[in-house]
C-alpha cells in the first residue's frame, strides 16, 4: 500500500497552531496521531506483501500439485491409449516406450571394417549407434509398397521410423509420403533410380545422389542428410559423391525384417542396443503378408527381448 496521509503533516495554507500552551498541546496531540496513522499504515504495508506472498505460494503449490497429476494422468492416459492400439493392430504386448533423446549424441565412427581409403573424410558408415539405452532404429527403404494402412497402424502405434526413398518408385505417389511426412518421418536419401552404385562412374553416381537430393528437397521442402546406397554396396567414389552433395551420415543395417522373420548381420542372431534394423516398403506382390504383417513381427521381436524403438535422427 502506497502511503498517502504522510504529505498531509504540512498545515494548510494560512492555518497557524496556537502559540501558547494549549496550541502546543494540540501540535503534539496532532504530531502524535499522523505518527500513529503512519505506523498503522506501515504495518498494513508490511503485512499485504507477506499475506499475497503466502497466496501465491499456495498457488504455486496446488499448481505444481495439479500439474503432476495432470502429467501422471497424461502418462496413464497415453499407456492406456498404446495398449487399446496394440489390440486393434493384433500386437500381443504394447510397444515399451523409448528413453527421451540423448542431450549429448553420441559419436558416430565408420564401422571397422566398412572403411574405404581417406574414410576419414567422408560421412561415416555405420550399422550401429553407440549407445547404452535400450533401442533400436526402424529403417525402410525404397517407396514400392503404398499401403494406407501401413500409415494408420505406424501413426496409431506411435512407432518411430525412417524411410529412405528411391524417386523411381515414390514418383507415382508423392502425397503418400508427404502424409507420413506430416506424422514425423523423416525422408531420406536411397538414390533416384536405385542403382547398384560401385559400376558407375563418380559422376553417375553423383547424379543419382544430388538428383535424389534435390527431388526430395523439392518434393517435400527438406534436403535430406542421411544417404543409404542400394543393396548396401558403395565404394570410395559413392561416400565422396555423397559428401558432395550434402550428405552427413550413411547408416546401413544390424538385421533385417521381413513378414515372416528377422535376419541378422552378427555371429550371435540378435539384437544389441543401438541396432539399426532395416526393411522395405513391400507387400503381399513381394511378401507372404502386407506391410502391417512386417510391423506385428518386428514388434514381437523386439518386445520380447526388452528393446524399445527409437527415432533415430534423435541420435544423430
Amino acid at each position: 500500500m502506497q502511503l498517502v496521509g504522510q504529505k498531509g503533516n504540512k498545515t494548510q495554507q494560512g492555518h497557524r497552531y496556537a502559540a501558547g500552551p494549549r496550541g502546543r498541546f494540540g501540535a503534539a496531540v496532532a504530531a502524535l496521531l499522523v505518527a500513529a496513522l503512519g505506523t498503522a499504515c506501515g504495518s498494513g504495508q508490511s503485512e499485504a506483501p507477506d499475506k499475497a506472498a503466502k497466496a501465491k505460494a499456495a498457488t504455486g503449490a496446488e499448481a505444481g500439485a495439479a500439474g503432476a497429476l495432470s502429467a501422471a494422468e497424461k502418462a496413464r492416459a497415453a499407456q492406456q491409449a498404446r495398449i487399446v492400439a496394440a489390440k486393434k493392430w493384433r500386437l500381443l504386448k504394447p510397444p515399451l516406450q523409448a528413453p527421451p533423446a540423448p542431450k549429448s549424441k553420441p559419436e558416430i565412427t565408420t564401422r571397422e571394417g566398412f572403411e574405404v581409403e581417406d574414410q576419414e573424410e567422408y560421412p561415416p558408415v555405420f550399422t550401429t549407434v553407440p549407445t547404452e539405452d535400450k533401442v533400436v532404429f526402424l529403417t525402410i527403404d525404397d517407396g514400392a509398397e503404398k499401403d494406407p494402412e501401413f500409415l494408420k497402424m505406424m501413426k496409431e502405434l506411435k512407432i518411430p521410423y525412417t524411410a529412405f526413398l528411391s524417386d523411381y518408385l515414390v514418383r507415382d505417389n508423392y502425397p503418400y509420403f508427404k502424409e507420413m511426412q506430416a506424422a514425423g518421418v523423416t525422408l531420406n536419401n536411397h538414390t533416384l533410380n536405385h542403382r547398384y552404385m560401385p559400376a558407375l562412374s563418380y559422376d553417375k553416381q553423383r547424379e543419382e545422389i544430388c538428383g535424389q537430393q534435390d527431388t526430395i528437397q523439392k518434393e517435400f521442402g527438406k534436403r535430406p542428410t542421411l544417404f543409404r546406397p542400394p543393396y548396401g554396396n558403395y565404394n570410395q567414389d559413392t561416400l565422396r559423391a555423397a559428401k558432395s552433395c550434402g550428405i552427413k551420415a550413411v547408416p546401413l543395417w544390424n538385421a533385417e525384417a521381413f513378414t515372416n522373420r528377422m535376419d541378422y548381420r552378427e555371429w550371435d542372431r540378435d539384437l544389441h542396443p543401438g541396432d539399426i534394423i532395416l526393411t522395405h516398403f513391400r507387400g503381399k506382390e513381394d511378401w507372404k503378408g502386407t506391410m502391417p504383417d512386417m510391423i506385428r513381427q518386428v514388434m514381437k521381436t523386439v518386445t520380447d527381448k526388452g528393446y524399445a524403438v527409437a527415432r533415430l535422427e534423435d541420435y544423430l
